[in-house]
């Protein structure tokens, strides 16, 4: 089982879990079996035709999937999968002339 990791922003789609073990031998079928669990949590993650959504970031172990096998990538027992949906925001500040 990998561990997945849960952002404060997409608990209350987990029922407030911080953590969720669930089952999968590539990073994409580990994400499967967390939408299948958690169904509320799709939007947050996946885009329209069912990909992963470009404004998620995904770890394993802390390397971000994109410099692995990106979906594609294997997972193992006792692995890490983290999951950093992109944030807005900023301050709006003042510009000094």
């Amino acid at each position: 089982m990998t561990s997945v990791r849960i952002p404060p922003v997409l608990r209350q789609s987990t029922g407030g879990a911080k953590r969720i073990e669930v089952s999968g031998s590539t990073v994409g079928e580990v994400i499967e079996s967390l939408v299948a669990a958690h169904p509320g949590i799709a939007p947050q993650l996946l885009d329209g035709s069912g990909g992963l959504n470009r404004f998620v970031n995904v770890f394993l172990n802390e390397t971000d999937i994109r410099h692995l096998q990106a979906l594609e990538t294997p997972t193992a027992d006792n692995d890490t999968l983290v999951l950093l949906p992109a944030m807005a925001g900023g301050s709006a500040g003042t510009a000094d002339h």
